[in-house]
């Protein structure tokens, strides 16, 4: 497929963003969240179709499905992003070199952003109003199980961006086919980044494929530490929370490490899970202490391959550690480096693990259900990057931006 025009156009307008006013941008994005709950009917009779297409029992059913609700968040979280003051043209650092040069190092938009996500249409929103504000132009390819739910999210956009005067090309739907992937994939000159959200199979094939930068939003491999010193009230509330207040998200539960010496307060600790309806894969020790005090259709014994997966869905392993050592070995060892959570009333065991647990954020006494863009007060996030150069962790409207620097002389030049 050849998008060499689409990806014209949409430099284009990338020029054209970063020279608006920043009140042109925010009555955009106020218009753009009004029509998200105004074409209602219409994004979810869409959405519906999806819908249709796909079991309920699969993982991905969830992300993919609209609600009245979920409209009224997204709408919300536009509104944040609007009222969020604009990055862009942020002095980061200046001085005054001995030869009288002034630098300046200024937030500047990265350009052209290509974002490839799978069924999830709450994306397409958050995308383009999170690069909209930071003057970024954006490259959306959804995937096919979303396919009707982008294009009806696509045509809301397209009619706010031409009520305001704004290219159609600052916000474009590429279609939902494979070979618009490897388009935006070898979009070499054309797209500033391109950052995969997804399962860790669409994040690996982007990885391994893309010839333009990435930056990688990993899948979720999520632990939460029960130490020997942790309150059991507060544990319950946080492991229930964790695992099951949405559970086809990235920051969901997957491995509850137990002290050995805590045990006997496994089934009180996951009474609420099973309530919920909470399938537990648990190792050789846990698995007694929970047989005939857990529903036994949700006990089942752990083998090798539940730890280290992101279940997706009501389900969970127990793994039960000697010491706060070993449960930061078996997180070493598993975890995606997403997001890691510690219950402890030991303040040295608090401090130990927040140092040492390698992830883009990590909780004590806590749940991850946290690690969110607007729950950290970014308004809105493009994803969570899980790797070390450029954004870790939520990236909001500060990690679309780069920076430049600007020198101001009065004819030097250099001697030598």
């Amino acid at each position: 497929m050849h998008l060499h025009d689409t990806f014209q156009a949409s430099q284009r307008a990338s020029r054209a963003l970063g020279r608006l006013p920043a009140e042109t941008i925010a009555a955009v994005l106020l218009d753009l969240a009004a029509a998200a709950t105004a074409e209602a009917p219409f994004l979810l009779a869409e959405n519906e179709k999806d819908l249709a297409r796909m079991s309920p029992d699969d993982p991905k059913y969830d992300r993919l499905q609209l609600t009245m609700a979920r409209l009224e968040g997204i709408a919300a979280d536009i509104r944040n992003v609007a009222d969020l003051p604009s990055p862009l043209g942020a002095t980061l650092l200046q001085q005054t070199l001995p030869n009288g040069l002034l630098l300046s190092k200024v937030r500047v938009p990265l350009g052209v952003i290509g974002v490839i996500y799978e069924a999830r249409p709450n994306v397409t929103f958050d995308v383009a109003a999170l690069c909209l504000k930071t003057g970024n132009a954006c490259l959306l390819k959804g995937g096919s199980d979303a396919a009707y739910s982008n294009q009806a999210i696509s045509v809301v956009m397209q009619g706010v961006l031409q009520r305001h005067g704004l290219d159609g090309a600052s916000v474009t739907l590429l279609p939902p086919d494979r070979q618009a992937t490897e388009a935006l994939l070898h979009a070499i000159g054309y797209v500033d980044v391109l950052i995969p959200r997804g399962s860790q199979q669409l994040i690996d094939y982007v990885r391994q494929n893309a010839k333009v930068p990435v930056i990688e939003t990993g899948a979720g491999i999520v632990h939460t530490y029960f130490d020997e010193t942790a309150d059991l009230a507060k544990g319950r509330a946080i492991v229930a929370n964790a695992k099951t207040r949405r559970v086809s998200v990235c920051n969901a539960l997957d491995c509850l490490l137990v002290h050995q010496a805590r045990l006997a307060d496994l089934p009180a600790l996951t009474a609420p899970l099973a309530t919920a309806g909470v399938t537990i894969y648990a190792d050789a020790q846990a698995y007694p202490a929970l047989r005939g005090l857990y529903p036994a259709a949700l006990l089942h014994p752990a083998a090798a391959e539940h730890f280290g997966t992101e279940f997706l869905s009501l389900a969970m392993a127990v793994k039960t550690v000697a010491d706060l050592g070993e449960a930061l070995d078996h997180i070493a060892a598993h975890s995606s480096k997403h997001s890691e959570a510690i219950i402890s009333e030991n303040a040295t065991h608090i401090e130990q693990f927040l140092n040492q647990v390698d992830a883009a954020a990590v909780y004590a006494n806590a749940s991850t259900a946290f690690t969110d863009g607007a729950q950290f007060g970014l308004g809105a996030e493009i994803g969570i990057s899980t790797q070390k150069l450029h954004a870790r962790g939520p990236m909001g409207l500060e990690e679309l931006t780069s920076y430049k620097w600007q020198v101001r002389g009065n004819g030097q030049v250099r001697a030598s």
